[in-house]
């Protein structure tokens, strides 16, 4: 444990197992529950925190510093924050960027949100490792390990939960194309971030994102060339609709592109199953090997689930021919299916990582580039 000192309000964690570590409060007093991970990027607190896959964690960052850059109103990736709590070894007493108008703890006061700072980050990371994920409350109220570690254990765990219609947009919204608009597509919101349809808009693509409860009329009626699935919270086990919707978005003939959540519903789709990881991946530098090219890609990841599919050859479906495209090199870990078409060409395709990686890596940009082909193949033979 790591004393407090002067006037700071002390907090208190404690894992599910037992475990506890009494720190100094940061951002909003109070408290909070949700499921510990951890994430191991150097940068990106902002793009972090308001990552919609973060509903109902609380975050560890394995950073020893965070809050040094403050915040600004460039880098959210949604509307809010979306963390449960956050926990950190050392806050920045001082913000040091050109483009920062508040400070980290500011901002986390501002919207509610529970912090710890003080803490041994290294030796909590270390023993979710080993232990895995697991379920967690901070309090700033109740600074009795027992006491908060019986409200911790009547916290609903991670498995089971159906947590995408609390982060989806309650209505359709439309991001034109940048420049000459070449393709429409119809974005299915799970927890999207904003740097996605950014990315597609400056490839000339007119993103309509939709809410999760979209049915395949909506996405007919805006006249998709194809499919996007995004990023999102919770089990995929849960996703039933948006699993229906893409198995007749398949059925149309559509091109698809998913990420993260998507790509665990479109494993789903094509009949294979999913299962939690002991501890996730969550960080902005997880290696990733394109099995077809053999390179190497750093990417950006925020899941605890992935998709159970054979690393070899191809799986029949009754679209095609579906195979695994990347693996994680840290874990063996499915990171990008691909379905096939009769000759041979991908028709559809996902990754478990984020191509629009902000805060980086940027090395899947690419991708966003290999769908655009694939709408304007499509398209072509249409």
């Amino acid at each position: 444990m790591t004393a407090t000192t002067g006037d700071e309000i002390p907090a208190l964690l404690v894992l599910e197992d037992g475990r506890s570590f009494l720190g100094v409060s940061f951002g909003a007093p109070g408290e909070t529950f949700g499921e510990a991970v951890f994430s191991t990027g150097m940068t990106g607190y902002q793009e972090t925190l308001t990552d919609p896959s973060y509903r109902r964690q609380v975050v560890i960052a394995t950073a020893p510093q965070i809050g040094n850059t403050g915040w600004n109103d460039v880098d959210d990736e949604s509307r809010r924050i979306w963390v449960a709590g956050y926990v950190v070894r050392d806050l920045s007493r001082v913000r040091s960027n050109w483009r920062s108008n508040r400070s980290l703890n500011d901002v986390l006061r501002d919207q509610g949100v529970v912090g710890i700072a003080e803490i041994d980050t290294r030796a909590l990371t270390r023993h979710l490792r080993e232990r895995g994920a697991m379920r967690v409350g901070i309090s700033t109220t109740e600074l009795d390990a027992a006491r908060l570690l019986a409200r911790v254990l009547e916290q609903p765990a991670m498995s089971g939960a159906n947590l995408v219609g609390e982060v989806t947009v309650d209505a359709a919204a439309i991001v034109p194309a940048v420049g000459e608009k070449r393709f429409t597509l119809a974005a299915v919101d799970l927890g999207i971030k904003d740097m996605t349809p950014t990315m597609l808009a400056e490839r000339g693509v007119e993103v309509h994102v939709l809410p999760a409860t979209a049915s395949i009329d909506d996405v007919r009626a805006v006249g998709a060339d194809g499919v996007f699935f995004s990023n999102g919270p919770g089990d995929p086990a849960t996703a039933d609709g948006p699993m229906a919707l893409l198995q007749q978005v398949l059925d149309a003939g559509l091109p698809y592109f998913g990420i993260c959540f998507g790509h665990q519903i479109f494993g789903r789709a094509l009949g294979f199953g999913t299962y939690k990881l002991k501890y996730g991946h969550r960080g902005i530098n997880q290696p990733v090997m394109d099995l077809a090219t053999r390179k190497v890609e750093i990417t950006a990841q925020n899941h605890g689930f992935a998709v159970d599919a054979p690393r070899e050859g191809t799986t029949a479906t009754r679209w095609g021919q579906a195979r695994v495209s990347h693996v994680c090199l840290n874990d063996d870990v499915v990171e990008g299916l691909e379905l096939l078409d009769a000759d041979g060409a991908v028709r559809a395709f996902s990754v478990q990582y984020h191509p629009e990686a902000a805060a980086g890596p940027h090395d899947s940009a690419y991708l966003f580039d290999r769908f655009v082909d694939l709408l304007a193949r499509s398209k072509g033979a249409h």
